[in-house]
């Protein structure tokens, strides 16, 4: 059996990881065998880079260095996690994948769409997800509810400016990428978000 791999992005607050829990919940009720995952992380080398990515006392990393490590950690989340999963038959859901590198390295640090997929090609290793939730919120508002929820890290003390780059981004690969990517308002209510996850899922999921 084919195993199913849907990613769940946007900027931090956006409610990605409730998201994923609800539809975790609804598939498993339903038999299938689910796992959640997140970049940077899912497993223990990925986590260590995690880490490092976060933390705030590293504020001195370059951008070429934050896209390098992202690839890194990436490359061993795919290796370890997500193709055995896949090849089992799992639906995998993930917090974050590709579309976080290009929506906060290649444009909002700057750095150019082409090198972060140059970046991520061998990380990738040809994989690409079947569905992306893109759960659209506004930048005030997503660091808003960040700081609300823990103490800000590395990226989120960057500031209003990337995140406004970061929903630029998101938006443009949304509209360019339609067929892949579901744009959902994230300032909706709990329940009407997962609707609409549940929804596209279903028309995804004929047949699996």
């Amino acid at each position: 059996m084919k195993g199913l791999f849907i990613t769940f992005e946007g900027t931090d607050g956006a409610g990605k990881t409730t998201q994923m829990q609800r539809l975790a919940q609804r598939l498993q009720a339903q038999c299938r065998a689910v796992l959640l995952s997140r970049e940077p992380g899912g497993c223990p080398i990925a986590e260590q880079i995690r880490t490092v990515l976060l933390d705030p006392q590293n504020m001195a990393m370059s951008p070429v260095t934050e896209a390098l490590l992202y690839a890194a950690a990436r490359s061993q989340h795919v290796y370890e996690v997500i193709r055995p999963a896949l090849q089992r038959g799992d639906i995998v859901l993930c917090d974050r994948f590709l579309d976080s590198s290009l929506a906060y390295q290649a444009y909002g640090r700057g750095l150019g769409e082409d090198l972060v997929r140059r970046i991520n090609e061998p990380a990738l290793d040809g994989l690409q997800p079947d569905l992306t939730f893109y759960l659209a919120l506004g930048a005030a508002s997503s660091l808003r509810r960040s700081e609300k929820r823990s103490a800000p890290d590395r990226l989120e003390l960057a500031g209003l400016d990337l995140q406004q780059k970061v929903s630029l981004a998101y938006g443009m690969l949304a509209q360019r990428e339609s067929d892949r990517i579901v744009v959902v308002d994230a300032a909706q209510s709990i329940e009407r978000i997962h609707e609409h996850i549940w929804q596209a899922v279903l028309r995804k999921t004929q047949g699996f």
